[in-house]
């Protein structure tokens, strides 16, 4: 493994506490940390803040909890500060780890600055979308400069963001990859778009890629880590694992290594609409080629005919992608592919991913005895017909009362399908004897 000066940053007492959440010893989190396996997402500034305000910290990589991130923020369509807020406060209730804002409609700058005052957790951006969009008229994308790209990535970190998604790996290599692809859909990610875009109308590097040192120097001097972003994703089932998407992998691979020279911490993101018998080498193959960074994935998206329901097809994907490795699930919500998420819709994409992550626990090594216990304690509680330990363990104990008690009331103290017949109750029964 690579070393790095990345966990000096952290001081003992933060260490103690990432362990005791996590179970694994303050020793070899640090040695995780330094070789780049393990990043904890905070900003200098919010650091400086924690003396007279509580930031949780996560730890997110190798041997650690599968993370969640939810994302959240406005459109040029519809704006409502105050209800971007809640559906960050509703994602943390239900269990996300951290936040991204990906606004991109009204005062980006306020939309942001209030999110991180009113959020505890690590918060994320896409910078290149305000880059994009301060610019007036069509051209918006193709008319950005260099300097719009990094003084947008130079503004989110002074404001205190814990992470960034950069689209560095979509440079002229990839680009020729994808113009010989036999993609359906050629690129869906947004910033990817606009990258592909830019070089093309611009006969130019991409500067994300061209100077990356730059990027590194910011990155350096705000401890801000980044989130090396996924532009190739494939956008259907079809275009999954292909040249195009690989070709970003391998540039990933590199500019993890220089992250990690410089101790800029770095995570990779990943796809994207996959199959469920390619997930499995997807998600090996890309930990090996980035040196086993901490793999953030959207889904995987495992089909592509479920619109509505596609909270639930990305967890399917999630689930499985953390059992190979991957350390950081994006919650989906019910709406993708349809329209800006509601406050619900934030819930139920959080809870959903939430299981996903915690199926995904249950059979990695380093967290399978912790993650069981909690299907241990609710085993024991359904034996017991102990309904309150069973909605205090409950992903959503609310809503699954909600359910028990909107039933007509059973004479049994079991659940109204079997009433006196339940199956539990009779053998307990009978087994006394």
């Amino acid at each position: 493994m690579s070393t790095n000066s990345i966990a000096v940053k952290w001081e003992e007492k933060e260490l103690e506490k990432i362990s005791l959440a996590e179970g694994v010893s303050v020793a070899k989190l640090r040695r995780l940390l330094e070789a780049g396996r393990v990043i904890i997402p905070r900003n200098a500034k919010r650091a400086a803040e924690a003396a007279n305000r509580d930031i949780v910290l996560k730890a997110i990589g190798e041997g650690l909890s599968t993370k969640v991130n939810v994302n959240v923020g406005t459109s040029k369509d519809y704006v409502d500060i105050e209800e971007e807020v809640r559906k960050a406060k509703t994602a943390l209730k239900y269990g996300a780890d951290t936040i991204m804002d990906l606004s991109t409609g009204g005062d980006l700058d306020e939309i942001r600055r209030t999110i991180l005052r009113e959020v505890d957790v690590p918060v994320g951006t896409v910078p290149i979308y305000q880059a994009a969009l301060e610019k007036a008229g069509l051209r918006a994308v193709v008319d950005m400069s260099s300097d719009d790209m990094f003084n947008a990535v130079r503004k989110h970190a002074e404001d205190g963001i814990d992470f960034v998604t950069i689209h560095s790996g979509v440079n002229l290599n990839s680009l020729a990859r994808l113009r010989r692809s036999e993609r359906i859909l050629d690129v869906v990610s947004r910033g990817g778009a606009f990258l592909v875009a830019w070089m093309i109308h611009n006969e130019r590097e991409n500067p994300f890629y061209e100077e990356y040192d730059y990027l590194l120097e910011i990155a350096k001097e705000y401890e801000l880590t980044l989130s090396l972003g996924d532009g190739m994703r494939p956008g259907c089932i079809s275009d999954a694992s292909d040249r195009a998407k690989f070709m970003e992998v391998i540039t990933l691979g590199e500019l993890v290594k220089l992250a990690r020279e410089e101790g800029v911490q770095a995570i990779v993101e990943g796809p994207g609409h996959v199959p469920l018998d390619e997930i499995e080498a997807s998600v090996k193959a890309i930990k090996n080629i980035t040196d086993f960074a901490p793999l953030y994935l959207l889904g995987p998206i495992v089909t592509d005919i479920a619109p509505g329901y596609d909270h639930f097809v990305s967890a399917i994907g999630g689930a499985v992608a953390g059992m190979y490795g991957a350390d950081f699930l994006c919650m989906v919500s019910p709406s993708e592919h349809l329209a800006l998420p509601s406050v619900n819709d934030i819930k139920e994409g959080t809870i959903v991913t939430r299981i996903a992550a915690h199926v995904a626990d249950l059979v990695k090594d380093e967290q399978r005895e912790r993650a069981r216990l909690l299907d241990d304690e609710m085993a024991h509680a359904r034996k017991n017909l102990d309904w309150k330990t069973q909605f205090e363990i409950a992903m959503n104990g609310e809503d699954a009362q909600r359910i028990r008690n909107g039933r007509p009331p059973s004479e049994s103290d079991a659940c109204s399908i079997c009433g006196d017949l339940c199956a539990i109750k009779m053998v307990k029964e009978f087994l006394k004897k």
